[in-house]
């Protein structure tokens, strides 16, 4: 009788615990945003698997890879019709698209770029750029760093990053096309999760933007239900929680030219895939 009591008196404080933990998470807003409140566009059945997407040519109609197809799609958040794609490479594991000024290049998990040529024509084709550095990694995330003339790669899951709790960005330049195999900076995961107020272990990135107001990087992880900014150098500056509710697998995010920002939601097993829109208010 004592020993039952005993496990009933445990399993009682174990939730009261659990419920304190989940009542300790803040969910907060960045400066001059509200993720509360977004707008919420819904995507056809085509994009349920919609990974990183850029706006072009605005904000209305939205350029997004299928991480399967080897497809890029031209996502019009008000239209009825199916969506225009293009055929750049062979299926495969795609999750991000980054537009420079030298053209369009999609990120494979294996850190491989593919240069996209001919797009919105029927003669579309790409160049296979390889990520040159060995050992495993695992990359969803990339971003154009148009002063240094660069696409930036942050790592998911690597190797040589989980040893020392850190997370890598690494660069392919545009005049010479060739990667960068030495990282550019590195995430200290244990500042972002002391910023977020988590336990966090791993940072685990999947999608990424530079604000075009304020010049700094705004960082979507999935997997750790977080928005992280830093800046263009990889110093963290701040870090948000996301609700599931809203953010069911964020796996894109870009930017309008007036800093209203755009992510992108999977459907996985939660849900029909979305793209949301919060409204920037620059103080």
């Amino acid at each position: 009788m004592k020993l039952r009591a005993g496990l009933i008196l445990f399993a009682f404080l174990l939730s009261c615990n659990s419920f304190g933990d989940r009542e300790e998470k803040v969910y907060n807003s960045p400066k001059g945003y509200d993720l509360k409140t977004p707008v919420r566009y819904r995507v056809r059945e085509s994009m349920q698997e919609i990974s990183g997407i850029v706006l072009y040519p605005d904000e209305h109609r939205i350029m997004a890879v299928n991480d399967e197809e080897g497809r890029i799609y031209q996502v019009d958040v008000a239209g009825t019709t199916p969506y225009p794609h293009y055929k750049f490479a062979k299926s495969g594991d795609y999750e991000d698209i980054c537009k420079t000024d030298s053209g369009w290049f999609v990120l494979k998990s294996n850190g491989s770029l593919f240069e996209v040529h001919g797009l919105f024509t029927d003669s579309v084709y790409s160049d296979h750029h390889k990520f040159p550095k060995s050992g495993k990694r695992e990359f969803e995330t990339t971003y154009y760093d148009k002063d240094s003339n660069r696409i930036v790669m942050i790592c998911k899951n690597c190797a040589d990053d989980k040893k020392e709790g850190k997370t890598s960005a690494y660069s392919f330049d545009l005049a010479t096309r060739t990667f960068d195999t030495v990282a550019i900076y590195r995430f200290d995961n244990s500042e972002i999760a002391k910023l977020a107020g988590s336990d966090m272990r791993f940072f685990k990135p999947s999608a990424a933007a530079v604000h075009p107001v304020e010049k700094r990087l705004y960082i979507i992880a999935s997997v750790n239900g977080l928005l992280v900014i830093c800046d263009l150098h990889g110093h963290v500056q701040e870090a948000y929680n996301l609700k599931h509710r809203l953010f069911l697998q964020p796996e894109g995010i870009d930017f309008a030219p007036n800093g209203d920002m755009y992510i992108s939601n999977e459907g996985g097993y939660d849900g029909t895939a979305s793209i949301l829109k919060f409204t920037y208010n620059a103080r």
